[in-house]
């Protein structure tokens, strides 16, 4: 069975930096897409980033300027490097890939058919 696994994360000063890591167990074919998704209590889950295939990364307009993502050193891995944190981006962030053919649409969470457990990010002085 594949597994997303979620590192990094933690508390940061509004400001700070974190980076967040993701990697696939036991996948050995390639993803569609790899992204990022963040949720926070009584919240809708809210797209982040997404990296292509090829490598091409996309962001929301929330974050975009500030954080990166980019695949990671190995295969089907991705990371997201979150600069000039903000407190409301403390949330839950999610790995999420899909491991099929084609993503209609990268910003949706049914476009991903596989998911991390999530992993908290806190921002606050």
């Amino acid at each position: 069975q594949v597994h997303l696994r979620e590192s990094g994360g933690g508390l940061a000063l509004p400001g700070g930096s974190l980076r967040l890591s993701c990697a696939a167990s036991e996948y050995t074919s390639s993803f569609d897409v790899m992204g990022w998704f963040r949720q926070i209590p009584g919240k809708e889950r809210e797209w982040v980033a997404s990296v292509s295939r090829g490598g091409r990364a996309s962001y929301s307009n929330s974050v975009l300027n500030r954080f990166t993502a980019s695949h990671g050193d190995v295969k089907n891995s991705v990371d997201l490097s979150m600069n000039s944190l903000k407190p409301e981006d403390t949330a839950t962030y999610y790995c999420a890939a899909n491991s099929r053919m084609f993503t209609r649409e990268i910003d949706s969470p049914s476009s991903y058919n596989m998911w991390g457990q999530g992993i908290q990010v806190t921002v606050s002085a």
